[in-house]
């Protein structure tokens, strides 16, 4: 399974526009895609960025949709004020202890490492990370997004709340530096994010 996501750095005026652009213009229209298998979307709200992701059944329904993808990704950057940065992954780990609601909200880890070393560091965290994750404070699912070519990965973990996600982070922080250290990664950003959209019907694959 495949993943491409839309990053836009707007402005924090704009971005309920470019939300409610995305759920009534967007999402109808990507549904309807053949191989779609969900869309999701995250919001900053005090720096105006979002992220808006689109999953796939495989490779080429994902490549099949680029070019009606660019025009609403385009659109959307407009919307929102800010350019458009496009990534395309693999859908490396997807687990769910509970579907998110109304509420809920992500903390998104974005990391660096050797891209020979990849399929270890997945294995290694789905056997000694998740089981740990999933006794956060309100944790509802776990994704993992993975670009073989270059080694990036982006760990996102839901909570069905703010309060649920500051609860959880100093223990997030002591998991995800163990981890790291282990796996001689490098953290390249972590960021908190509303989850203003979620119609996602990936499979489980942990």
């Amino acid at each position: 399974m495949y993943a491409r996501s839309t990053t836009v750095r707007g402005t924090s005026q704009a971005i309920d526009e470019g939300i409610v652009y995305v759920r009534t213009a967007v999402m109808p229209v990507v549904q309807r895609t053949h191989g779609c298998i969900g869309l999701s979307m995250l919001a900053e709200r005090e720096t105006g960025r979002s992220i808006v992701t689109t999953s796939w059944a495989d490779r080429g329904s994902m490549e099949n949709s680029a070019t009606d993808a660019a025009a609403t990704q385009q659109r959307a950057a407009e919307i929102m004020g800010g350019p458009a940065e496009v990534q395309e992954w693999e859908i490396a780990l997807m687990h769910r202890l509970h579907s998110a609601h109304h509420g809920a909200c992500d903390r998104v880890i974005w990391h660096d490492g050797d891209p020979g070393d990849v399929d270890r560091v997945i294995d290694t965290f789905r056997t000694n990370v998740l089981p740990e994750l999933e006794d956060l404070p309100g944790c509802c699912s776990v994704s993992v997004l993975l670009d073989r070519g270059s080694g990036r990965s982006a760990v996102a973990v839901t909570y069905d709340s703010p309060q649920d996600m500051r609860a959880a982070r100093e223990r997030a922080v002591e998991l995800r530096t163990e981890f790291m250290e282990k796996m001689n990664r490098t953290i390249t950003e972590v960021a908190e994010f509303e989850l203003v959209i979620s119609e996602l019907r990936v499979p489980e694959t942990a």
